[in-house]
């Protein structure tokens, strides 16, 4: 009986997981600039740790740092070895339990004493003759396989989240370099609009014009400040630090960290099997569809081998003699009768459950496009704002410069000077924004491939 149960649990079997995938729609190419286009997976750019591609060293040590000190991913890593132990439990209910006991007991009635020793063992089987245990273990499985793409999750959206807290702090000291040379330069007209007062070449309206454009320059820096110890602080608590631990390490200005433009993506099928959060909605739709399984084969009878070996004597010296060996063996089937319709409605619970799943795993495929989509735009629009705010800072520039000597020597009025400074003063903080915009652009760029692992 053994041996057929054993035979039928091998042939009992549960739909393949990929049977389950729904198919959304996913275009052949992406809408790509032509340094980006799409080519098999094969040839594309590696995005394995793709924050190196950057070249800046103090980046990619605040990544692998918070990679490994990060709560959040400390956390995943605990649910990943929580699911995979479980799946060890299921795995095990596959294999026959073996214990083993003893015990000695003295009792005494009316004038009598008695003792009895007993050593044995016990063991018991359930063969999974319709696959409810294995469709269990398999359901299992998939979960430590969700888990493990939940932290390869975690780990992409970590280490998105320091580059671009990093690359925010690098412009930001940038834009206050630029207000605070600005400044400089106001104070040094305002200083010379003064002499002229004093001279009586000009009246004070000129300077009081002057001072309002140096306060009005002057009052950017304490908020620029403020962000710029914010960007500190965040980088600290994301590096498992207190926030003002990096003040010291990161108060030197840097340039931004700009990416290569050499970036050739796979094509769209090719980049959403390398996205954790779709590996993960494909896991979860395996695991719901074991599920299914498994609530359908608890409709079906189920089977259960046990038997015990073991030895019972009075005395203990007793125990060795082959008349104290006592065995059983127990064969017994349980088979569901009536339930109410309790295991029926089970099944379809269970079959919402993987509906949802896959309505979950269609909308992350959804949004895994639109992410790439939207960062393709969004680079590809600032790379084209930079080149006009390149040039706008150059010919603002030089039309500060033209102004001011013209000023001095006395052909146009105070007004043109002001224009012309506060037009250098906007241009420049515009470049350096777009030049951090670009760079935060690659980074979401990166994140939305699936960058940092495989």
């Amino acid at each position: 009986m053994a041996a057929a149960l054993a035979l039928l649990a091998g042939c009992a079997s549960t739909a393949p997981p990929g049977a389950a995938l729904p198919k959304p729609p996913v275009p052949t190419a992406w809408s790509a600039t032509p340094d980006t286009r799409a080519v098999p997976a094969a040839v594309a750019t590696p995005l394995a740790q793709w924050w190196q591609r950057f070249g800046d060293p103090q980046m990619t040590d605040l990544v692998a740092q918070a990679l490994q000190a990060h709560t959040s991913v400390r956390s995943a890593r605990a649910a990943l070895q929580q699911a995979r132990a479980q799946a060890q439990v299921q795995q095990a209910g596959l294999l026959p339990s073996v214990n083993t006991s003893g015990s000695a007991q003295r009792s005494r009635s009316g004038g009598s004493t008695g003792n009895n020793f007993q050593l044995g063992f016990d063991a018991a089987w359930e063969p999974d003759v319709f696959g409810r245990l294995n469709a269990g273990a398999d359901a299992s499985e998939a979960d430590a396989r969700a888990a493990q793409a939940s932290l390869d999750q975690v780990q992409v959206s970590l280490a998105a989240e320091v580059a671009l807290n990093y690359i925010t702090l690098r412009g930001q000291q940038e834009r206050l370099s630029i207000a605070r040379r600005n400044l400089t330069s106001q104070r040094e007209t305002l200083q010379m609009t003064d002499w002229r007062v004093q001279a009586g070449l000009t009246t004070s309206l000129v300077s009081e014009q002057a001072r309002a454009a140096a306060e009005q320059t002057a009052a950017q820096i304490p908020q620029l400040e403020a962000s710029l110890a914010q960007s500190r602080h965040a980088l600290a608590v994301l590096t498992g630090r207190a926030p003002g631990a990096l003040d010291s390490l990161l108060a030197s200005p840097r340039a931004v960290p700009q990416a290569p433009d050499d970036l050739v993506l796979a094509f769209p099928a090719e980049t959403l099997r390398q996205r954790p959060d779709i590996r993960q909605a494909e896991e979860r739709i395996a695991a719901a569809l074991a599920r299914v399984a498994q609530a359908d084969a608890a409709r079906y009878p189920s089977f259960r081998i046990s038997g015990s070996l073991g030895l019972r004597a009075l005395t203990l010296g007793a125990l060795g003699d082959g008349a104290s060996v006592v065995h059983s063996l127990l064969g017994g089937i349980s088979v569901p009768l009536f339930d109410g319709g309790a295991a029926r409605a089970q099944v379809r619970v269970q079959e919402a459950v993987l509906e949802q799943a896959r309505v979950n795993y269609e909308a992350t495929v959804l949004t895994a496009l639109q992410d790439v989509e939207d960062a393709l735009v969004a680079l590809r629009g600032e790379r084209e704002r930079l080149v006009h705010l390149q040039a706008a800072a150059d010919a603002a520039g030089n039309a500060a410069l033209l102004a001011q000597n013209r000023y001095e020597s006395g052909l146009i009025d105070f007004q043109a000077v002001l224009d012309t400074q506060r037009t250098l003063l906007s241009t420049q903080d515009s470049v350096a924004t777009s030049i951090a915009n670009a760079g935060a652009d690659h980074v979401r760029l990166y994140k939305a491939l699936g960058g940092g692992w495989r």
